[in-house]
């Protein structure tokens, strides 16, 4: 049996008029993490494996990225219209934007390569239990709206030695531009493929950090160019 076709009149005009949420601006990974400036370590490679512990903690824009995604999934319930949309289409949206769907992939991938991982809620926390090795996790999202199909996951690991000098970055990326979700009499179907890319696009971002985090892990440093420390510019 053929799945119906969507208003798209009605859907597009109910959404406009709700609250939709957007993605936060991205600061710089370490923004609210160091005081002070932060140097090269000495160090060639990233100390890792059993004997090793490392001290993680979340950045700002992780932080405001889970928020982001809870509000998201909360809207998709209400705010984009649950009456209105089919029920294909509202789980798709729910089940693509799991606010902890990033930190728990990093922390598992973390913690096949070290000893023991432990998040820490700040740095003064993570200094008082002085790890072998300390990692920042910087994590950004981009999701469909009722205004742009562009979907992007940026996510990344800091790593500084126990001195809070900076040895490396582990990093993945992934981006999509789709045509626009609620085109005229799109079907139902092709509106929950296209909803469902989004987490492509964010399992995507993390397999390529997790290539990266084993690249950096086996392989000298200094091979890796560090961050600038600089605040970023803003990604969407």
């Amino acid at each position: 049996m053929k799945l119906a076709l969507v208003s798209t009149l009605t859907l597009s005009a109910f959404l406009l008029g709700c609250s939709i949420p957007t993605a936060p601006s991205a600061v710089s990974s370490l923004d609210g993490i160091f005081t002070a400036p932060v140097g090269r370590s000495n160090a060639t490679q990233i100390p890792n494996g059993k004997d090793v512990s490392l001290g993680v903690v979340y950045s700002r824009n992780t932080q405001a990225n889970r928020a982001y995604l809870q509000d998201y999934q909360a809207n998709a319930g209400t705010g984009f219209g649950q009456s209105l949309l089919v029920e294909p289409i509202h789980d798709a949206y729910i089940a693509t934007s799991k606010p902890d769907m990033a930190v728990d992939w990093v922390k598992a991938s973390l913690q096949r390569q070290f000893g023991s991982v432990t998040v820490y809620p700040d740095m003064q926390s993570l200094k008082a239990a002085k790890p072998d090795v300390v990692a920042i996790v910087d994590s950004r999202s981009q999701l469909i709206t009722s205004r742009s199909s562009d979907i992007e996951s940026k996510v990344s690991a800091d790593f500084y030695d126990s001195h809070f000098n900076y040895i490396g970055t582990a990093q993945g990326h992934d981006t999509k531009a789709l045509s626009p979700v609620w085109a005229d009499f799109k079907r139902s179907e092709d509106i929950v493929a296209d909803i469902n890319e989004q987490q492509n696009v964010q399992v995507r971002a993390l397999q390529k950090f997790d290539q990266s985090l084993s690249n950096l892990l086996t392989r000298p440093s200094t091979s890796v160019s560090m961050n600038d420390n600089t605040p970023q510019q803003k990604l969407y």
